[in-house]
């Protein structure tokens, strides 16, 4: 067998691989979509909608308030992802390039607190937020959100701003500019990676995140979010697949979106802060 033959079997193999990976990858998706899209569905999924229709998404912003639950959830979700990588950045920078007493204390406890299963946080924290009376409200669940984020932004930015070299910081520092100036020109750019890993990481919390939001909103259904909000749709007397898979595709759109917007400064903000000028 000649070097040629191989290569093209190898690649055919590996184009095969690549494909059943995206089929396994990508089927439960189409699944999801195809389902929404059928006025049979409650009769079983199809790979492809056996009669097309688009009442389901109609019934779950008329009958099921989605519109309410979606801004709910845009809401918290957008202030979450402000505050976790704000508050986030400043404590690695802190813990990063400051010497001060406790500081491996509280890089022990920030590693421990993201060790604890959340369900082990759920009594204290509904404990906190109804000491603060803040059950039922949308702004206890951005404090518990915010809470549940930071553990893991602080720690992962920590390693970003530990891989800043301090020449950087320096030289800038001898061009006359103050600290501040440093941070937005130099440093800034070069942790924005992470910066956008945790916002990633913060968003799909807030979004997605199901047991905390029941537990802290209770039965204010006009804060419910679109995690609580799905589950009206499950009864005992049976689930309405097609308005369920509705409103998973709508639930979905949102962090497709988000993900798109900002994947880009995964990888543009490497060495932006590292050019002069």
């Amino acid at each position: 067998m000649s070097a040629s033959t191989r290569r093209r079997r190898g690649a055919l193999g590996r184009g095969v691989l690549v494909a059943l990976l995206l089929a396994f990858t990508l089927l439960p998706a189409w699944l999801m979509v195809a389902t929404g899209l059928d006025a049979e569905a409650n009769h079983g999924a199809a790979l492809i909608p056996r009669e097309f229709t688009l009442a389901h998404f109609q019934t779950i912003f008329e009958r099921g308030q989605f519109g309410r639950f979606l801004m709910n959830s845009a809401i918290v979700a957008l202030v979450v992802v402000l505050a976790s990588a704000v508050l986030a950045l400043l404590a690695s920078v802190a813990v990063a390039r400051f010497r001060f007493r406790g500081r491996s204390t509280v890089l022990m406890m920030v590693l421990i607190v993201q060790m604890v299963p959340l369900e082990a946080l759920m009594i204290p924290l509904f404990l906190q937020i109804r000491d603060l009376q803040l059950l039922g409200t949308l702004f206890g669940l951005m404090i518990v959100y915010v809470a549940l984020s930071l553990p893991f932004g602080i720690w992962m930015l920590r390693g970003f701003v530990a891989a800043v070299p301090v020449e950087l910081e320096e030289a800038a520092y001898l061009d006359g500019a103050s600290w501040g100036r440093m941070f937005r020109s130099v440093m800034l750019p070069l942790v924005m990676p992470g910066v956008v890993a945790t916002s990633i990481f913060s968003f799909i919390t807030a979004w997605n995140e199901f047991i905390f939001a029941l537990v802290l909103l209770r039965t204010n259904t006009e804060q419910y979010t679109v995690a609580i909000g799905l589950r009206q749709f499950f009864t005992q007397n049976g689930n309405d697949w097609g308005a369920i898979m509705a409103a998973s595709t709508i639930i979905t759109i949102p962090v497709m979106v988000f993900f798109v917007i900002v994947q880009g400064r995964l990888s543009s903000g490497l060495v932006a802060g590292a050019v002069k000028g």
